[in-house]
């Protein structure tokens, strides 16, 4: 089932992604995320990852007004499904702060922030963070994501996560990637299975949604999931 999975994916993508580095379209990379995403192995740089509808790179202070836009446009939609954000959060202060909290993170090796953006406009679609993040024996993290509305159910997420599962599999040396969600919230629950994830449980009241305590399905795909 796996290896099918595995075949499907990279015909999906049409190839294995390509990894680039600094780039005129892109504008760049700043040192942060050079030297933050450097992982296992270091001295290696992720750049971007770039697929044939999306691509992947950090959060940079150039994407606020793109952040800013496509947040307030859908802060009914992702309500039911985030915690609650500071008051000031969808705000080029809030945003400053954000990105500031992204670096601290990324840097000390506890997280791995990605925007996704359409490859042909470049328009700034969503979010995926691998956040906490363990070493030693355990070599895993978990991981969240989102889509602005109006880019929901159209593919995208599926084509950012097909991407990104085995450059952290790979690249970031990751044996184990976990993922929780809403029982109700079926959309994420088809984008999980159809990415390999198994369901391993229910966790009680496991995070803060919209000002509540609520259960979460467990989900976790493996490292040799994929074939690495």
């Amino acid at each position: 089932m796996i290896s099918g999975l595995v075949s499907r994916l990279r015909s999906d993508r049409q190839g294995t992604p390509q990894v680039s580095g600094q780039s005129a379209k892109k504008g760049g990379f700043s040192s942060w995320y050079q030297s933050s995403y450097q992982i296992l192995p270091k001295g290696q740089s992720t750049g971007t990852l770039d697929g044939p509808n999306v691509y992947l790179r950090a959060p940079d202070k150039r994407d606020c007004d793109q952040w800013l836009a496509v947040r307030r446009e859908s802060a009914d939609f992702l309500r039911p499904w985030e915690p609650l954000w500071p008051e000031d959060d969808v705000t080029p202060r809030g945003y400053q702060r954000r990105l500031a909290q992204y670096r601290k993170d990324a840097k000390d090796g506890r997280s791995l922030p990605y925007f996704i953006f359409a490859t042909q406009t470049n328009q700034l679609l969503g979010g995926i963070n691998l956040s906490n993040i363990r070493r030693g024996v355990c070599q895993s993290g978990s991981v969240g994501y989102w889509m602005g509305q109006k880019h929901a159910g159209k593919g995208f997420m599926y084509e950012a996560m097909a991407m990104l599962l085995p450059h952290l599999f790979g690249h970031n040396a990751l044996h184990r990637i976990e993922a929780a969600c809403l029982p109700h919230n079926h959309r994420s629950i088809a984008l999980l299975q159809r990415l390999g994830f198994q369901h391993e449980g229910l966790a009680r009241q496991y995070l803060c949604i919209n000002g509540r305590w609520e259960d979460h399905l467990l989900f976790a795909v493996l490292r040799s999931d994929y074939g690495q």
